[in-house]
């Protein structure tokens, strides 16, 4: 009975995704694409309401235009450490209760920081929406840090690079590859920061940087759920109304990367890794430096290339070839100034790394020059159609999707009309984003090499012994 209930279940998914990408009319009549409703407050707060009465529920979240690629030099991860500071004390909120609040409250509360965007959110009843927004609007203007707690911190985010970072050699490559990968531009330092600059980072520091990007003129307030926009509109103006903007916040100018003419390499030899595997990324636009329906089809591009066991990668180099024990790829946009496409593979036991990388060549190199089939581009327009369908049953996953998009310079009509863009997205679009951007001048590749614990400590003059 199983079986059968999910082979019907599948026909009719199928179904539905084919009427789907023929017709929008389904799309648009949903509430997340029909209510969405924006407004912006006196002091230049942004503020998006995505109403969705099924449950007596709210996600709620503060979105900063900061993240570590606005940090000043020399302070990295300054941007990361005060998200954290941003859970300890104001003249309100003694040090460490606001996660405790929440959680009395019945809610869940969390934060996050990318190289673009600090965000904060609660999940939270309808009838605590305005408490945890009074909570929020108090920390962006009123937060009060101690030296103590920040010596406490600092020691949390120090330990948090030992255990994510520096205890895991691959999370060491894709660093070191990020920092020869940008020549110029700030994304090539992590997200965290180098372990010698977060040792230093002070009190000081962190208000500093507080006081200058964290300001209601500088953030976008989402609320998902059960509200009304009337009900966010009264709300907002009450909690958020009253603070001040700051008249300092600028439009953000970064440094911009130089042309790529020259491959790069990198290669990491650990006694703590576990395998031999390579890994490839490409310098690519992002959503908002992309030509119109570049992205898209980069995206497409990819799931046909590298997601998932029927990729192309994956089916050639693990199960045909078998040169590889796994194999994928990937694209990102979701950046302001630049995209990355990424592709790695697992070598196979007793099989070179220079086979596996020829691998993935000859897999670009054939999509380059024949582009994807019009059976793969079907199937991977319908599997982004699907999950943009499944995301808008989540609160959370709603939430996130306005206050990133907008984050990203899109309007609310652009995000809504996301599976329209990617429906209109043809072979010739696609082949013509690979042949542009499977460029090996505007890449860096990395290997991952094993090696015996005597050998780590002259592992850059020993060879590597995956050869065949």
């Amino acid at each position: 009975m199983r079986i059968r209930a999910h082979r019907r279940f599948v026909l009719l998914l199928g179904l539905a995704l084919t009427m789907f990408t023929q017709s929008f009319e389904t799309l648009h009549a949903s509430p997340a694409a029909s209510r969405v409703s924006a407004f912006k407050l006196a002091n230049g707060l942004q503020v998006v309401v995505v109403p969705d009465h099924r449950a007596p529920v709210v996600t709620h979240y503060v979105w900063y235009r900061v993240g570590a690629a606005d940090e000043p030099p020399g302070v990295s991860g300054i941007a990361h450490f005060l998200e954290h500071l941003m859970f300890k004390s104001t003249d309100k909120i003694p040090s460490g209760e606001f996660s405790k609040i929440v959680a009395r409250l019945g809610g869940q509360d969390n934060a996050f920081t990318s190289h673009d965007v600090t965000a904060y959110f609660q999940r939270i009843a309808k009838d605590r929406l305005k408490t945890v927004m009074e909570m929020e609007a108090d920390r962006m203007e009123n937060l009060r840090l101690t030296e103590n707690e920040v010596t406490n911190e600092r020691a949390v985010i120090l330990e948090e690079r030992r255990s994510r970072t520096e205890n895991n050699p691959s999370s060491i490559l894709s660093e070191q590859m990020l920092a020869s990968f940008y020549q110029n531009h700030p994304y090539r330092i992590p997200i965290i920061g180098w372990m010698h600059e977060m040792a230093k980072l002070s009190r000081e520091d962190a208000l500093t940087f507080y006081k200058r990007f964290y300001a209601p003129n500088n953030a976008i307030v989402v609320v998902a759920g059960d509200v009304t926009v009337d009900e966010a509109r009264r709300l907002t103006e009450a909690t958020y109304g009253p603070l001040k903007p700051n008249p300092a916040i600028q439009a953000r100018v970064r440094p911009q990367e130089p042309p790529h003419r020259a491959p790069r390499r990198v290669e990491l030899k650990d006694q703590r890794a576990g395998n031999f595997s390579l890994r490839r990324f490409y310098l690519a636009p992002s959503i908002p430096t992309a030509a119109e329906g570049e992205a898209e089809a980069l995206y497409l591009l990819m799931k046909v290339v590298g997601h998932g066991s029927t990729s192309r990668l994956y089916q050639k180099l693990v199960v045909e070839e078998k040169l590889a024990s796994s194999s994928g790829g990937w694209y990102s946009g979701t950046s302001l100034d630049s995209g990355t496409i990424g592709v790695h593979a697992v070598a196979a036991e007793g099989v070179g790394l220079d086979k596996v990388e020829a691998g993935i060549d000859r897999v670009l190199h054939e999509v380059r020059e024949k582009g994807v089939t019009p059976d793969e581009l079907e199937r991977a327009k319908k599997a982004f159609i699907a999950d943009f369908i499944y995301e808008s049953d989540s609160q959370s996953a709603l939430a996130r999707r306005y206050g990133e998009g907008l984050l990203l310079g899109l309007t609310i009509e652009q995000i809504n009309n996301w599976p329209v863009a990617i429906a209109k997205v043809t072979a010739d679009d696609v082949k013509r984003a690979a042949a542009k951007h499977f460029d090996v001048r505007r890449s860096v590749t990395g290997t991952l090499i094993p090696v015996p614990p005597e050998a780590e400590g002259d592992a850059a003059t020993k060879p590597a012994a995956n050869k065949t």
